[in-house]
């Protein structure tokens, strides 16, 4: 039996996009379609009144209500949506434009607080929550015009509960599956719900992948924004840490998480990111001090076709392209298969015909160290029980002792409305609740968490934390832009996710490809059973506050390429 909460969720669902069926079948078809329509396009037909912000709402509703049965993409849809598009259809009538999405329907993770709404994070515990405030980026959405259509489906609490918990799983919604295959896995372990194709990190691209919505905000603190971007064939965004308010985001850790966009095309995720930004840093979170926003927030300005001309893009072929022994490892480790690295080689031609000089090998001094400790492939974040207080000593701390500390801050910004006052509280609660289901999958990531002692702890994570920036800045990203005077590093896929989420770097994530999915040994797919291709694109990643740059060319190498497609059970 599904959980009382989904299934109010799905009633919700289904009742709001009856009004829009309703409302579709009073008035003329139009030949207009939300279909893989860009913010640019969208915002176009909108000046052009070739289409209301009603009817793309009722449209994105129509979408839901046909095919999110089969995806579980949306946890919650906004029951005034199409009010809050009238209201917004007479603002435009009259003159007056917001800003950039006026009249836009995007969606948010549903980890960022909505104050009219409710923001369950995938926990059972919090699945009445309806937050007493507006997240900042949420409230710099709406002043931009948007409307939050709805909120979309995450791994509970980010990912940050259980070692065995697989991605897009919450015990409100269920699982969420890949638009590319969303078939459920056969295999022997793997079927429990979960799909063919995986969905990459705790944030859901699924419903922008199959125009849900004009685009999405997940959050990431080590690859999920990237990789659920990359695994639906979208554009992917994840900021510099600070670049966008985290105030109203569940937390994971500060010193990691961010907002960030994901969208089908550069320029949709250059109009998100710039609309997310704040005009001046926010006083409720330090960290938005970092970077300066580029003149209006405006980073449509960057969208060149022709930015890879003169720029110096490196390629770090040690473990991310080639298998390399270094550090503690006694046998090769890392490298692409032969697919992925004629991938890759097809994508580097494609920069050099763009004018691009490829810097080709560069040389990340962490990756390639012999001793043990100056090598960042043998310092991994601490997770799983295995890694529980007083077994950590190999691993950096940062992530469990953050979810601590700002977790438990978090709930106290809910004052009265917070279900549970802390950490502890819920782990208790999930143990008196698992015939509801709250942790089918266990909760030791949570539990390394709240046994950590932020006082008698804090020296242990000062030191993990320091040497985390000098793995991943100082002996890494910073030493080989530096030294061989880059403008961004290339990598393959989303591998750059771990390197660049430690010390808060931007990365942007452009479809390239669909490749076979290969199988082997004990994970080999039953016979007669054949996975359908999967995504694979690259990543553009440079140092602190570099989006402006990373934008111009990821944009450039998209128009040079334009690789996105769209699933095809769900044109």
């Amino acid at each position: 039996m599904l959980p009382r909460e989904r299934s109010r969720a799905i009633a919700l669902l289904l009742c709001t996009s009856a009004v829009a069926v309703q409302a579709q079948s009073t008035r003329p078809a139009t030949p207009f379609t939300v279909v893989e329509t860009s913010i640019p396009e969208l915002q176009a037909a909108l000046a052009a009144k070739r289409v209301t912000s009603r009817q793309l709402v009722e449209q994105y509703l129509v979408r839901i209500a046909t095919y999110d049965r089969r995806l579980h993409a949306t946890i919650t849809v906004n029951p005034r949506a199409l009010q809050e598009a009238d209201v917004l259809d007479r603002e435009r009538a009259q003159g007056k434009l917001r800003g950039p999405l006026h009249g836009i329907p995007v969606a948010l993770k549903d980890n960022i607080h909505t104050a009219d709404m409710r923001t369950t994070g995938g926990a059972l515990a919090f699945a009445d929550l309806v937050p007493p405030y507006d997240a900042t980026l949420t409230k710099n959405l709406r002043d931009a015009g948007a409307i939050i259509i709805a909120k979309a489906q995450l791994t509970e609490l980010a990912n940050w509960v259980a070692t065995g918990m697989p991605g897009n799983y919450n015990a409100v919604n269920g699982q969420g599956l890949n638009p590319w295959d969303p078939r459920p896995d056969p295999r022997e372990g793997q079927n429990d719900g979960r799909a063919v194709l995986g969905t990459g990190g705790s944030s859901s691209g699924a419903g922008t992948n199959v125009s849900f919505w004009a685009g999405n905000v997940g959050t990431e603190t080590s690859g999920s924004i990237l990789s659920p971007s990359h695994a639906n064939m979208l554009v992917g965004i994840k900021p510099t840490v600070g670049r966008i308010s985290r105030y109203g985001v569940i937390p994971i850790t500060a010193d990691q998480d961010t907002p960030g966009p994901m969208t089908r095309t550069v320029a949709d995720a250059a109009v998100m990111l710039g609309a997310m930004e704040g005009a001046s840093p926010d006083p409720n979170d330090a960290a938005t001090s970092r970077c300066t926003a580029p003149p209006a927030r405006d980073y449509t300005k960057f969208l060149d076709a022709a930015s890879l001309k003169g720029a110096r893009i490196g390629i770090p072929r040690a473990f991310f392209y080639d298998t390399v022994t270094s550090g503690s490892a006694t046998s090769p480790r890392g490298g692409l298969t032969a697919a992925q690295r004629a991938v890759m080689s097809d994508v580097i031609a494609v920069l050099k015909a763009q004018g691009a000089t490829i810097v080709d090998p560069v040389v990340i001094p962490s990756i390639s160290a012999k001793n043990a400790d100056d090598n960042l492939l043998d310092w991994s974040p601490c997770a799983g029980l295995d890694n529980a207080r007083g077994r950590d000593a190999t691993c950096s701390t940062v992530l469990k002792y953050g979810m601590k500390r700002d977790f438990n801050i978090w709930l106290t910004t809910l004052g009265t409305k917070a279900p549970v006052a802390s950490l502890t509280a819920l782990r208790q609660w999930n143990n008196s609740h698992q015939r509801a289901g709250t942790i089918k999958y266990g909760q030791a990531l949570l539990d390394i968490s709240d046994e950590m002692e932020l006082r008698l702890d804090r020296e242990k994570y000062d030191a993990d934390r320091r040497k985390d920036l000098r793995l991943t800045a100082e002996q890494g990203i910073d030493a080989v832009m530096k030294s061989a005077q880059l403008d961004a590093l290339l990598f393959p896929g989303v591998s750059s996710a771990n390197i660049a989420a430690r010390p808060g770097y931007p990365s942007i994530t452009v479809p390239f490809a669909l490749l076979p999915v290969v199988a082997t040994g004990a994970q080999a797919f039953p016979a007669g059973f054949t996975p359908e291709p999967s995504p694979f694109g690259v990543t553009f990643t440079a140092g602190a506050c570099a989006e402006p740059k990373l934008v111009a060319l990821a944009y450039a190498f998209e128009q040079a390429t334009k690789k996105r497609q769209t699933p095809p059970q769900f044109r």
